[in-house]
């Protein structure tokens, strides 16, 4: 700490600049969301990791993620993906495609939206929001 003035802190455009779900089952977790958001993940594997990136145009972007340290856990951190414009549009695909819906469609507020907690195919606990 100095004497001197200090700085208003720089303003983040987003806080959360990358994410990765673990996957044990690669593939298998690479349908799960392909399966739900009606995508198509690059994938990429070497003798270290496999790794699949979520298409975005814009914005944060994420991957699955298979290796050493990849352990998916329902404990943690919760993120929240983007569930689009009515995130029953996605929550409606988890059970269908091997994964669990723990909280469905929750309203928060008129300017939070609506907000689902679910388990994915390889046991992570991950979150929906949706303005509508």
């Amino acid at each position: 700490m100095g004497t001197g003035k200090m700085k208003k802190p720089a303003r983040l455009k987003n806080l959360v600049s990358w994410f990765e779900i673990p996957a044990i089952n690669f593939q298998q977790a690479v349908n799960f969301y392909n399966y739900i958001y009606g995508i198509e993940m690059e994938t990429f594997a070497s003798e270290v990791n496999s790794i699949a990136y979520f298409p975005i145009v814009n914005g944060v972007g994420g991957a699955i993620v298979a290796g050493a340290g990849s352990t998916p856990s329902d404990h943690g951190p919760l993120i929240y993906l983007n569930g689009g414009t009515d995130l029953n549009n996605v929550a409606g695909k988890i059970e269908e495609a091997g994964g669990r819906i723990i909280l469905p469609k929750t309203w928060i507020s008129e300017e939070g939206g609506y907000y689902a907690i679910f388990i994915d195919s390889e046991g992570n606990k991950l979150a929906l929001h949706s303005k509508s």
